[in-house]
């Protein structure tokens, strides 16, 4: 499966932006990562293919959430009160499990979210 992420972009702090995710071929668990400047990449959330389970990292608090539409093989990631700290390159991966850790077999390119202060 490819997987292309877009809805990158600039945005002011308590700003929102939504990601998507689009992938080549339906039925496949998707996640985001980020990866902050000097940071390892690290989870954010995910959903199953029928999007019946939705699972998040701790540290969001609310402030994230995923979705899909299925219809459109697209899975996305709105994101509010954006802080200068969620700056990175979000990620999205995709596998028949959905987990929270890095072991996924199709990633796609990044997307670069800047949040100005």
């Amino acid at each position: 499966v490819q997987l292309q992420a877009s809805g990158g972009g600039l945005v002011q702090t308590g700003g929102s932006l939504r990601l998507a995710c689009t992938a080549s071929e339906p039925d496949w668990g998707i996640a985001w990562f980020r990866q902050r400047p000097g940071k390892e990449r690290e989870f954010l959330a995910g959903v199953t293919w029928s999007g019946e389970s939705k699972y998040y990292a701790d540290s969001l608090k609310g402030r994230f959430a995923i979705s899909r539409d299925n219809a459109k093989n697209t899975v996305y990631l709105q994101m509010n009160s954006l802080q200068p700290e969620d700056t990175a390159v979000y990620y999205c991966a995709a596998d028949r499990i959905v987990t929270k850790t890095l072991s996924y077999d199709y990633w796609g390119n990044g997307t670069l979210v800047t949040v100005s202060s």
